[in-house]
């Protein structure tokens, strides 16, 4: 007769760095202070912004532009028309 094994999970190691840095944490702080007040603008068109999400976003783009530590945005895919 065998022994029975017990089975154990391990975790994956993790170096313990944070995924966002401080700087975007800030932009994405102050974005939402925007967003709650009402005076957050979208890029190009300037309409006011009133989804969560999309303040987030704007922030990470802004700590994205300033040189902070977020990770890539991910890319979209572009869908071509078939010419018919």
């Amino acid at each position: 007769m065998a022994a029975a094994r017990k089975r154990t999970t391990r975790k994956k190691k993790t170096n313990g760095s944070k995924r966002y840095g401080d700087k975007a944490a800030e932009k994405v702080e102050k974005a939402m202070h925007e967003r709650k007040r009402g005076t957050l603008k979208s890029g190009r068109s300037g309409k006011k912004v009133t989804s969560r999400k999309q303040a987030i976003a704007i922030g990470l783009s802004q700590a994205r532009k300033a040189g902070g530590k977020v990770p890539r945005a991910p890319r979209r895919k572009s869908t071509r028309r078939k010419a018919s």
